[in-house]
């Protein structure tokens, strides 16, 4: 296991497979109770130093970050095929947070605290359809949301 500093890097990544927060919700819950530990393996591992208890990984479903999770550690993982993996252990907790526009990668991206989307105030819920996903993108492009 790689150790986390103090500070706190984020990690911007695309949630394929899951369309929204509560698919993902329940996909986690379901490896939880099989008995498995929240780990996203990733081929490359990050470089920055800086990963610490506040480090998340933001997850992108339908063209906009929608949710956030706490890093818990890094993993060294060797696949199947011998190669060393990077595993981004998750805490449990998916943090809604405000909606932003994000087009399609491959990989991850390193995302600037300054570009992290804010929390939902507590006990907010992200509204699944209150606004086509279409509708909302074209509404940010026009900085009116």
């Amino acid at each position: 296991m790689l150790t986390l500093s103090s500070p706190s890097i984020h990690i911007l990544k695309l949630c394929v497979g899951c369309d929204s927060v509560e698919a993902l919700a329940d996909w986690q819950k379901q490896r939880i109770a099989a008995g498995h530990a929240l780990i996203h393996t990733t081929r490359q591992t990050p470089r920055r130093d800086g990963f610490g208890e506040g480090s998340s990984l933001y997850w992108v479903m339908g063209g906009f970050v929608r949710v956030r999770q706490r890093i818990v550690a890094l993993h060294e993982i060797r696949g199947a095929d011998g190669i060393m993996r990077c595993g981004f252990e998750l805490d449990p907790q998916l943090v809604p947070t405000e909606p932003v526009p994000r087009r399609a990668f491959q990989g991850w991206r390193y995302l600037p605290a300054s570009e992290a989307p804010r929390d939902l105030i507590a006990g907010a819920t992200v509204e699944e359809g209150a606004m086509p996903p279409e509708m909302r993108a074209a509404l940010a492009e026009l900085a009116l949301i």
